[in-house]
Parts: structure tokens; C-alpha cells; sequence
């Protein structure tokens, strides 16, 4: 257990309900770990860059603290659905498209 500790938890919701990113808030307030958590939400509902920049998004304020020396753990919720996100604009933007019509490059993303 490192709570109190120098850590900054991040979570990111990517293409989440707006109901089950509000659950899990709700969740870390009732445990008191909103004080060192952050949560980067891209709902089902907004577009796809915004879903597709999410996971980076997180990162970034992940290396923020990690550069003023923090420890950062960060939370990615789910994977797949920034891939799906992806692959809508890479289609939108006539890319051609790899397996199952996902760009080429989307399992480099997620390396």
C-alpha cells in the first residue's frame, strides 16, 4: 500500500459511459484517493480524436509529475476502444487499412 506516499494515480477512461466513469469517482472519493488521483475521461459519447487522444493525454501529466520527481501509476480504461477510435478516423481519412480494417501502425500504438 503506498497511499500517503509520493504517488500520483492516473486513470483514463476511454470510450467509458458517462454513468461508469461517475461510479468509479465516486468510488475513489469515497476512499479518500481523489486527493493523489487524476481521472482523464473520454466518454462514449464525445468524438473520436478526443477518444484517440485520451491515453495521451494521461501520459503527458503522468511525465509531468514524473519529471518533479513523483512516482505516477497510469490506469488505462480500455485500450481497445482508443483503437476503435483510431481506426474510424484512420477510415475517415481514407488511410489504408490493415487487419479488420484497423490502420497498420495501431498495435505499434499500443506497444
Amino acid at each position: 500500500n503506498q497511499k500517503g506516499k509520493d504517488v500520483i494515480c492516473i486513470y483514463c477512461a476511454i470510450g467509458q459511459k458517462t454513468g461508469t466513469v461517475a461510479q468509479i469517482v465516486k468510488t475513489l472519493e469515497d476512499r479518500g484517493a481523489m486527493d493523489y488521483s487524476i481521472v482523464v475521461a473520454a466518454n462514449a459519447i464525445d468524438p473520436a480524436p478526443l477518444q484517440f487522444l485520451a491515453p495521451y493525454s494521461a501520459v503527458s501529466i503522468g511525465e509531468y509529475f514524473m519529471e518533479r520527481g513523483k512516482h505516477v501509476l497510469v490506469i488505462y480504461d480500455d485500450l481497445s476502444k482508443q483503437a476503435v477510435a483510431y481506426r474510424s478516423m484512420s477510415l475517415l481519412l481514407r488511410r489504408p487499412p490493415g487487419r479488420e480494417a484497423y490502420p497498420g501502425d495501431v498495435f505499434y500504438l499500443h506497444s
